[in-house]
């Protein structure tokens, strides 16, 4: 039996699997509420004795930059050894990934219905792809091409300085920056963005919700705007989405991934239908050159939000061989 996690900083997809005829097939899973747990080891065990299984892999992706097999977690309160798992989960060795780096293995298990195309551009194989996530983060992944594979490497781009391009973006920054010591695209482009943008654009225009700790903001706006009933939350949408677009643009340049831009993450999956508008697809090209070669870039959803735990359930799966 396979162990596989995608540890988010809100909350934590776990699952297992069996390979049977060449194929992995997911047996038990569970979504665990990533901040209720003081350590990775508690939410872990918590799992473990739920489905009372052995295992002979395991591998974990998760939110931050992975040195040595470790990683403290960027949105959790974590120091996560890979060490320390093997010992708990009684297994030679578990494998850390990115949680980037684990979405970029998940490509390669998707269905093709798993992947939306919104702009179709001109795909080449043999060529760097690209894959951009806003969720409770901003993760940022490229898939190299070395002349006869592929191969995941995770960045941590989302944690860059933003530079703005337009006015109304110079006046967000001074605005962002009056609230945060920096400003990096992860301030803008994850969850908690879209309050700061709706403050942004008009201070006045609260909806009640907001007011309440409890509740998450993000959904209402995003909700709000693609039903058109609120003409700040409209704004506040197509602002990120600008946004969005620009910082997958900047990925995909300095990158040269003529093999696709993939954006990945549980907003994307909520936004669909203002991502297949065309509006992020034009973000994307708005560069000082070769936005002509931005252009002919297929940009694809990806759909399945479990593509991070299915790829960290692949690099398990290749381990325990």
């Amino acid at each position: 039996m396979i162990l596989a996690g995608d540890l988010g900083g809100t909350k934590s997809n776990l699952g297992t699997f069996e390979p049977r005829n060449g194929k992995l097939v997911p047996v038990a899973e569970e979504h665990l509420d990533s901040q209720k747990y003081s350590s990775v080891e508690d939410l872990v065990l918590e799992f473990v004795r739920q489905t009372k299984a052995s295992f002979t892999a395991a591998c974990f992706g998760v939110a931050g930059p992975v040195v040595d097999n470790a990683v403290r977690a960027s949105n959790l309160p974590w120091t996560i050894q890979g060490e320390s798992l093997a010992k708990l989960l009684k297994v030679p060795s578990v494998r850390l990934l990115n949680d980037l780096e684990a979405t970029c293995y998940g490509l390669d298990v998707l269905a093709p219905n798993e992947l939306i195309c919104i702009h179709e551009g001109t795909k080449d194989e043999r060529a760097n792809k690209v894959i951009i996530a806003a969720g409770t983060g901003l993760g940022e992944g490229v898939i190299f091409w070395d002349g006869q594979r592929h191969f995941p490497s995770p960045t941590e781009g989302g944690h860059a300085d933003w530079a703005p391009h337009t006015e109304e973006q110079a006046d967000l920054w001074r605005f962002l920056k009056a609230r945060n010591d920096i400003v990096s695209s992860e301030i803008i482009l994850s969850g908690r963005g879209f309050i700061s943008l709706h403050d942004f654009i008009n201070p006045n225009d609260r909806h009640p919700e907001f007011n309440d700790p409890n509740v998450d903001p993000a959904p209402i706006i995003t909700h709000a705007a693609l039903e058109k009933t609120c003409p700040t939350c409209v704004a506040t949408l197509d602002l990120w989405v600008d946004i969005y677009g620009s910082e997958a643009g900047n990925l995909a340049i300095r990158n040269v991934a003529r093999g696709g831009i993939f954006i990945a993450g549980g907003i994307a999956v909520k936004i669909l239908l203002k991502l297949k508008d065309g509006r992020f697809a034009k973000a994307v090209t708005e560069k000082e050159k070769l936005g002509y070669l931005l252009s002919q870039i297929p940009i694809y959803v990806v759909m399945n939000e479990k593509a991070p735990l299915l790829g960290a359930a692949h690099v398990a799966s290749q381990n325990g061989k």
